[in-house]
């Protein structure tokens, strides 16, 4: 039941799929029915939003514009949308469709908010490490930074590329050892490898100029292949110290809130990269996209902790004796990993598949979010609410929020859509 405070407003888009007040109401659906939500019928949203009410809108092509009004009303948290136009609407069957938008009426606005989960923050800044090749990575360095704060690890050499002018970012050379970690906070780990030591290099070019053999280019990288070991470059380079042939380098290491990785293999191979990374390969235009969407990564954010874990229950290990190690197996993260007879968790790498909970065996691991109730009680409200209203032999889809939603919107434009 909704109270005077609340409205349904239902829109068939321009009439464009059939919704029939009439057969609603019949059913027990108390909801104003219009033809142009985001048009001609608008006001009727502004004036329920500036007395107060809450408003349930179905249409989600438009959230952005309804959002825009509801924050006009200060109401961001009193508007919600829901999908009937994809769903049920275009469809070949829509004729029969009645029980089938009852149902989806009622699982948009009837059901409690769920009950919050523990969160994890995150929060990422400017900082970009861009690895690969010297002109590629040190291409993208120039372009980006007036929008990032970046830091070039060079990882091959490339022709006659030369190091910037300026001196406005760090850059290094070497072989990466390991990259971990999530958003906001990627540790890099690598070694120099070129005797040409970036960090203490002031890029005079001195090395260059003295280099008998031309071993040495103007990204002041040194070909070991052609060098004759003259040793020109060191006494050249005097007191700044910046070249050592003998030099014997331990690992060195930098954080970094964001990773674009330009190698040809991607440093990380996991099924689910974590977020603030990316390894679009050499493709420039694929490079192009995969800047864009680090940029959506700076400032804070909160997302679910997905999993509960008991420790007492975990079957992982028992004195030092390997026993189940089934969650980290499908991990598509890498978020579990072995800590001494239990499990870890990292909620920060977990993007909340689910997977680990259902091959627990021990059901030391569970899925929290969303929680199993919310989820049994949204299916239990579509299928009582579908046979209330006249369905039967319903039939439930499951999908993946985003690429599901995408293939059931392409159906519904180009094909018969979802049956009744």
């Amino acid at each position: 039941m909704h109270d005077n405070q609340e409205r349904i407003r239902l829109c068939d888009c321009n009439r464009s799929f059939s919704l029939d007040a009439g057969q609603l109401a019949a059913a027990g659906v108390v909801a104003s029915c219009h033809h142009a939500l985001c048009a001609q019928d608008l006001p009727v949203v502004d004036a329920d939003l500036a007395a107060g009410r809450t408003v349930f809108v179905s249409c989600t092509q438009e959230t952005a514009l309804f959002g825009e009004l509801a924050d006009t009303h200060e109401a961001g948290q009193r508007i919600h949308f829901f999908n009937l136009r994809e769903n049920a609407g275009r469809s070949a069957e829509s004729a029969q469709a009645a029980p089938k938008l009852a149902a989806l009426i009622a699982a948009a606005t009837t059901l409690p908010a769920p009950e919050p989960v523990p969160a994890v923050q995150m929060q990422a800044g400017r900082s970009l490490l861009i690895i690969g090749e010297a002109g590629a990575a040190l291409g993208w360095a120039e372009r980006l930074a007036g929008s990032f704060d970046p830091a070039v690890l060079i990882t091959q050499r490339a022709g006659e590329v030369e190091l910037p002018a300026a001196n406005e970012y760090p850059v290094w050379s070497g072989k990466v050892l390991s990259l971990s970690g999530h958003l906001g906070e990627f540790e890099l780990q690598w070694q120099q490898r070129n005797p040409i030591d970036l960090e203490l290099c002031v890029r005079c070019n001195a090395c260059v100029k003295a280099c008998p053999e031309g071993a040495i280019g103007f990204d002041l990288q040194v070909d070991v292949d052609a060098c004759r070991g003259h040793r020109a470059c060191v006494a050249a380079c005097g007191e700044i110290g910046a070249i050592d042939f003998a030099r014997t380098d331990t690992a060195r290491s930098e954080r970094f809130d964001l990773v674009l990785d330009l190698s040809v293999e991607p440093l990380l191979k996991r099924i689910e990269l974590p977020d603030g990374y990316a390894a679009p390969g050499r493709d420039p235009f694929e490079q192009a996209l995969a800047v864009q969407s680090l940029g959506e990564f700076i400032g804070e954010f909160e997302k679910p902790r997905y999993v509960a874990f008991d420790a007492g229950l975990c079957a992982h290990s028992r004195a030092r004796k390997t026993g189940c190690t089934n969650c980290i197996e499908v991990c598509a993260t890498e978020a579990i990993r072995s800590n001494g007879d239990v499990i870890a968790v990292d909620p920060w790498l977990c993007k909340g598949c689910g997977t680990c909970s259902t091959v627990c065996p021990s059901g030391a691991l569970g899925f929290q979010f969303p929680r199993v109730p919310d989820v049994g009680l949204r299916v239990k409200t579509l299928l009582s609410e579908y046979a209330r209203t006249g369905g039967r032999d319903a039939c439930i889809v499951f999908h993946a929020a985003e690429d599901g939603a995408a293939a059931i919107a392409r159906l519904a434009r180009r094909g018969r859509g979802l049956p009744a």
